[in-house]
C-alpha cells in the first residue's frame, strides 16, 4: 500500500536509501550517480528515485528540511521496506577544525529538537548511528582518500538561532557541527530495527554567516555522496 506522503508502492524503494533534504540534490544524485534511475514519487516535492550503484539497488529520497519532515519520511520508508537509511546533507561547523566542505561522519547526535522529544515523550535518549554504517563510511572515505571527521553532531530546529558562542560551547563538549535531521532519522530507524547513518559536508562555520563558495561546497558534496555510496557497496557485501 502506498504511504500518505511517500507515494510509493511496496517494491519501489530499495533496501538502501540515501536521504538528502533538498529535492534538487535528490535529482542530481539520481541522475549523476545511479544507473537506470526511475522516479517513484514526486508527491509534495518529496522526490524519490530508485536505481543501482555498482550493481546494488539504491534509492534516494528527499526528506525536506527539519526533523518533523524527516521523521515522517523515515517512518514511511520503513513501512515500504527500507533497511538502511543514510542522511546526506550539509552542516554548520561548530569549530574551526571542521573546514569548509569537510566531510563529517556522525557517530551520534545531540537531540536539540522537538520531534525526538515528542516521539520519546520527553524521555532522555541518545540518537546514535549504526556502528556498521559508520564503519563502512570510514572505510569508504579512507579507500577514496577523502579527509574526514568522525564524531558527535547536534540536531536543531531553528536554523537562525545558532550563535558562535553556542557553537563554541558545544564544540568544547565534542560536537563537530549542527544540522537539522539526523536525530529523527536515527530514532525512527532504531524504533523499526533499521540501520542508519549521517554523512554531511560542512557548508560554513557557525561564526561565519557566509556559506562557502558554491564550487567548493559542490566538490565537498560530491565527495560525501561518493563515500556514502561506497559505504552502501560495502554494507551490501561488495
Amino acid at each position: 500500500m502506498s504511504q500518505i506522503h511517500v507515494r510509493a508502492q511496496p517494491g519501489a524503494v530499495a533496501e538502501y536509501v540515501l536521504l538528502p533534504g533538498d529535492p534538487n540534490r535528490t535529482r542530481r544524485i539520481a541522475e549523476t550517480y545511479l544507473e537506470s534511475a526511475t522516479l517513484y514519487t514526486d508527491h509534495r516535492g518529496l522526490l524519490g528515485f530508485t536505481g543501482t550503484y555498482q550493481g546494488v539497488p539504491v534509492s534516494v529520497q528527499t526528506t525536506g528540511m527539519g526533523c518533523p519532515s524527516a521523521a515522517i519520511v523515515a517512518e514511511e520508508l520503513a513501512r515500504l521496506g527500507a533497511k538502511t537509511l543514510i542522511r546526506v546533507g550539509t552542516l554548520g561547523g561548530a569549530s574551526p577544525q571542521v573546514q569548509p566542505a569537510d566531510l563529517v561522519i556522525a557517530t551520534a547526535t545531540v537531540p536539540n529538537d522537538g520531534t525526538t522529544r515528542q516521539l520519546l515523550n520527553g524521555a532522555p535518549y541518545a540518537p546514535a548511528a549504526s556502528f556498521e554504517v559508520v564503519e563502512a563510511a570510514v572505510r569508504a572515505a579512507r579507500a577514496q582518500e577523502v579527509p574526514h571527521h568522525v564524531g558527535l553532531i547536534m540536531t536543531e530546529d531553528a536554523f537562525y538561532a545558532s550563535t558562535p558562542e553556542h557553537a563554541r560551547l558545544w564544540a568544547s563538549r565534542g560536537v563537530l557541527g549542527f544540522e537539522m535531521e539526523a536525530s529523527a532519522v536515527f530514532l525512527v530507524a532504531a524504533q523499526h530495527g533499521l540501520r542508519a547513518g549521517c554523512l554531511t559536508a560542512c557548508s560554513n562555520d557557525i561564526g561565519d554567516p557566509q556559506l562557502v563558495p558554491e564550487d567548493v561546497l559542490a566538490a565537498g558534496v560530491d565527495r560525501m555522496i561518493r563515500v556514502a555510496l561506497g559505504a552502501i557497496v560495502t554494507l551490501a557485501g561488495g
